[in-house]
């Protein structure tokens, strides 16, 4: 009897994916629950689980759009894993020829066997089909991280050039020679990811009355009060106090401030949110997510660090579910971690606001009558103004920078 293997329902809105990844080959034994394959939507990435034991038929190639309920494999219980213990003893000719498949699978994703990879890590390697005895691991024990077969690939990506020989005066200089079509550029489909956010954010541009209002914040007191409670902050709550915390906090308080920001279009009717779920968009090596902080207003400093670093590992893991990325009131996002001195950033529909975080660099400020050199970072929000107006977009900004200038206001709410 076989057992048909079905992309399962992943969300309301979803109807379609791609089957990025087989995590095990055609006629390969599997256990129930074992990972299977990896499905990618438009707006989460999944590993769906085997739901029977047996010998796998694969149907459908990897790559391939899939639609939901669609049958992409088939299970033979009848060739089901021999038990690991209490079964009959196979003799050595056996032993050795029922190891083959499970050696050369093993072979296929590490070198050696003390060799383990993360999720991120196998991910690549099975997508990009890798050789992990080309790669030169650098985590610990050797392990190749993610970081290396991105390097791997990349190197890879670039043409070798032959070795040119010295030039000499009376030799003519050859005439370059354009490089075939196929190195000069690489086609491939875009992601479902990438899809949805090509569409937001053209949606973001032609359905909102987008405008922008920008200001700087002075860092010092944010940066002082770090330096000085960092060690005993991680040591009490085993994670870092960073400034996202504390932009968190002060967006909550701005949007308690300027209700307007926390309001949405819905057809005819103006939706004003009476709750604090803020998105913190995270870029990954798939694109860029927005998972959500709940209650954010009802969260402590420590419980916003923590719940920023696990929704980022899961990104990084290509872990996120769907309601991890739906229902946020308002974004924030930080281009200042590649660099960003200043820009403007997209509305993340149907949100009617979003803060752009920036580069803290040292500027020549004017305190008082005197010129001093302080830690500033460009602030930036972008708004509806179908819903917002530019006295109410100015007045969240100061906001925002006030409760960064002065933490205090945060706890005191002054």
């Amino acid at each position: 009897m076989s057992i048909e293997i079905k992309i399962p329902a992943v969300g309301e809105s979803i109807t379609s994916g791609v089957l990025s990844a087989w995590h095990k080959k055609n006629g390969e034994t599997v256990r129930e629950g074992e990972a299977l394959f990896t499905l990618e939507t438009d707006k989460i990435s999944a590993e769906i689980p085997s739901p029977g034991a047996g010998k796998l038929q694969i149907q459908v190639d990897a790559g391939q759009e899939v639609k939901i309920g669609q049958v992409v494999a088939l299970l033979d219980e009848s060739s089901k894993a021999a038990p690991a213990e209490g079964g009959k003893p196979s003799g050595p000719a056996e032993s050795k020829k029922s190891s083959e498949p499970a050696e050369a699978a093993a072979s296929a994703l590490q070198p050696d066997a003390n060799q383990t990879l993360s999720p991120a890590a196998r991910r690549v390697v099975e997508e990009e089909k890798v050789k992990l005895s080309e790669v030169s691991g650098t985590g610990k024990h050797g392990q190749v991280t993610k970081s290396d077969l991105v390097q791997y690939l990349e190197s890879k990506s670039r043409p070798e050039r032959p070795a040119q020989p010295s030039a000499r005066p009376e030799a003519a200089v050859p005439a370059s020679v354009p490089a075939p079509a196929s190195e000069r550029t690489i086609r491939r489909k875009m992601t479902p990811l990438r899809k949805k956010i090509a569409a937001q954010l053209v949606l973001a541009q032609q359905n909102a009355a987008m405008l922008t209002t920008f200001n700087e914040c002075d860092m010092s007191a944010v940066m002082q009060l770090r330096s000085e409670y960092q060690e005993s902050f991680q040591k009490r709550h085993q994670v870092k106090l960073g400034f996202m915390s504390f932009f968190v906090k002060a967006v909550v308080d701005a949007l308690q401030t300027v209700p307007a920001m926390n309001a949405r279009i819905d057809g005819d009717d103006l939706i004003e949110n009476q709750y604090y779920d803020i998105g913190v968009a995270v870029g990954t090596a798939r694109g860029l997510v927005v998972p959500v902080v709940r209650d954010a207003d009802k969260k402590s400093f420590a419980e916003l660090e923590k719940a920023v670093a696990a929704y980022a590992e899961k990104a990084r893991e290509g872990k996120l579910g769907l309601d991890d990325l739906t229902g946020g009131v308002f974004t924030i996002t930080n281009g200042g971690i590649y660099g960003s001195l200043l820009s403007t950033p997209i509305l993340n529909p149907p949100q009617s606001g979003i803060l752009g975080m920036h580069k803290i660099q040292n500027r020549p400020v004017a305190i008082g009558d005197k010129i001093e050199v302080r830690p500033m970072m460009y602030l930036a929000v972008s708004y509806d103004h179908r819903v917002v107006d530019g006295k109410e977009a100015v007045t969240f900004l100061v906001r925002v920078k006030d409760c960064v200038e002065a933490p205090a206001r945060l706890l005191l709410q002054g």
